[in-house]
């Protein structure tokens, strides 16, 4: 017999929520204070969760079990599925000597630590972000800068801090989209809206990691650099967003950041290059020592990446890949067997999209990557085993905290968290930023988060009249700061640059970060929904909900112009490989 979820079990919605938090406070307790490692203090919340859910919430044992372990598959797939092929690119990259050549090419560049972990980190991340999320811009990021001799707790910390103003327009605009649907909001108000927050701070971004790694006074040495990267991509993220649609304002906008601050740093350069601590002091912009098809041949692999990933997030092919090699798989024994606050039974039906994961899309950029870097089948098999060595607490980690992403959400307890937020009245525009980003504390996704409160933030305006669109698009932009502490997102960085057991370490070096620039996004809401009230779009449901319902149904079956993308995708990135080979040749120095 299904079972009903109580969202206020102990009959007081206050000690509920008192009791609901627990495992989520214990969980920053452990990485925090005690610094506990990744694995152990996800194992452990998941355990005193499952009690809360039993004990106080009333949940069958079977069905708590049954919750954990349909996010632990989840996290297995997709999601770190998308870490060991990102990573295993990179650990390539290193062993064939190539990275060596990415490393003195951006050197040529710059070699100031500061505008490297700009371009990267910031830049290149968000088109990582734009065309696939999901961890992805984590992974690749912090490898990169890992590699190029960035202190373990910068490289994570500072592609966390980076990894925040992109989020909500990640992996073609998916969070956007599921908040619209959840809550019944308009898609592309919503887009609009989150166009009028974000793009605040994208600007302030670049400038906080600049501050984070080299204090106040360095930070403004460059800030020309800073503004330039910053504003060309917060100018282009609002145009996009108010004026296209939610599905290419990260893509476009990291485009035109790296063009522009590669370009402006051609033209103007601090006097002095700023290092860490450790390094020895900067000797100026490195002198390129290999030739341009060599540099092309060694960035070849992250160029197809680019094209993989980015082709993978049109729409036709991901419905062509689904059609083609989806498999999905009730979760017997909780699948509809439990009725959610509304009286709706929850489904949980595992889909194993083995073509359509972004993962996937990053494995045949790397299977391609072995001849443009000159591996051998028996080097590229070796590294395939070492970065799986390398990844298996990360892997505990990122499927235990989904497990308990979902344990909170089939319980009811994540629920009992949103009601207790949304008592807050009038000051619930401040709050809304912080469901948000519990949201995406919680599960490591905005999109996640969004599903999760999309459509508590859109009930709880209307009761204070407030526009919904406001605080829906804030549970969006308050979570893109969620993901910086995420335990998820931190066993991520931590496995990307070798630094697992660490994840105490990261998680105390963003939580304040975190906060403050949550603070700073719930202050934004509260202004515009009671003072700057004209930058709130106006929409009118009835009348999306009519022209969505006059458009024409698609045409069923594998979509053609999805496959033409493909061909044309494989083709490209053929094109590059043999270009690769032939104009890259000579030894790596």
């Amino acid at each position: 017999m299904p079972w009903k979820m109580d969202i206020n079990p102990l009959g007081s919605l206050v000690l509920s929520a008192l009791v609901a938090a627990v495992p989520i406070l214990y969980l920053f307790w452990a990485l925090a204070y005690k610094r506990m490692k990744g694995h152990w203090a996800a194992i452990s919340a998941v355990l005193i969760a499952m009690l809360i859910s039993i004990v106080a919430y009333g949940m069958p044992v079977n069905l708590s079990a049954l919750s954990v372990f349909n996010g632990f598959i989840f996290g297995l797939w997709p999601v770190c599925w998308i870490v060991v092929t990102a990573v295993y690119i990179y650990n390539l990259s290193v062993e064939t000597k190539q990275f060596e050549i990415i490393k003195n090419s951006l050197a040529t560049i710059t070699d100031d630590r500061r505008v490297q972990a700009v371009i990267i980190a910031f830049s290149f991340g968000a088109f990582l972000e734009g065309a696939a999320g999901f961890g992805t811009p984590v992974a690749i990021s912090a490898a990169m800068l890992a590699g190029l001799g960035f202190n373990p707790i910068y490289a994570c910390g500072i592609c966390l801090i980076a990894n925040t103003a992109p989020v909500a327009f990640g992996a073609i605009g998916i969070p956007i989209v599921v908040g619209a649907a959840v809550s019944g909001v308009d898609m592309m108000a919503l887009s609009k809206m989150v166009g009028r927050q974000l793009p605040f701070f994208s600007i302030i971004v670049p400038f906080y990691m600049a501050v984070v790694m080299a204090g106040w006074k360095k930070a403004m040495e460059i800030w020309p650099i800073l503004l330039v990267s910053g504003g060309s991509f917060a100018l282009t993220q609002f145009l996009v967003s108010n004026y296209i649609g939610p599905y290419l304002p990260d893509i476009l906008s990291a485009i035109v950041s790296i063009i522009a601050t590669v370009i402006f740093v051609k033209i103007w350069h601090p006097k002095e290059s700023w290092t860490f601590e450790h390094e020895a002091a900067a000797t100026g912009r490195a002198k390129l020592q290999y030739s341009a098809g060599q540099v092309f041949r060694a960035w070849a692999p992250f160029i197809l990446l680019s094209i993989f990933v980015a082709a993978w997030g049109i729409k036709p092919v991901k419905a062509a890949l689904d059609q083609i090699a989806t498999f999905k798989f009730p979760i017997t024994g909780l699948d509809k067997e439990v009725i959610d606050h509304l009286g709706k039974p929850k489904a949980a039906v595992y889909s194993f999209n083995l073509l359509s994961a972004a993962g996937t899309a990053i494995l045949f950029a790397g299977i391609l990557s072995i001849p443009v870097m000159g591996a051998s089948i028996s080097t590229a098999l070796k590294v395939a085993g070492r970065t799986l060595n390398q990844l298996k607490w990360p892997i505990v980690t990122i499927g235990t905290i989904l497990g308990f992403a979902y344990l909170y959400n089939f319980s009811g307890m994540a629920i009992t968290l949103g009601y207790a937020f949304a008592t807050t009245g009038i000051v619930f525009p401040f709050f809304a930023a912080f469901l948000g980003w519990l949201g995406v504390f919680m599960t490591g996704s905005d999109t996640s988060s969004n599903a999760l409160f999309g459509k508590l933030q859109e009930v709880t305006a209307r009761q204070i009249g407030v526009d919904p669109v406001l605080t829906v698009a804030t549970n969006s932009s308050g979570g893109v700061f969620g993901k910086m502490i995420s335990p998820q997102s931190i066993a991520v960085a931590t496995a990307a640059t070798g630094y697992v057991g660490h994840e105490g370490d990261i998680f105390r070096f963003t939580l304040k970060h975190s906060i403050i620039l949550t603070i700073m996004m719930g202050v934004i809401a509260m202004l515009q929904a009671y003072v700057f009230t004209w930058m709130i779009p106006q929409w009118e449901q009835a009348v999306q909900a009519a022209v969505a319902a006059a458009k024409p149904a698609g045409p069923t079956g594998i979509p053609a112009e999805g496959i033409n993308y493909l061909i044309i995708t494989f083709a490209v990135s053929l094109l590059i490989v043999i270009l690769s080979r032939v104009v890259g040749k000579g030894a790596v120095k």
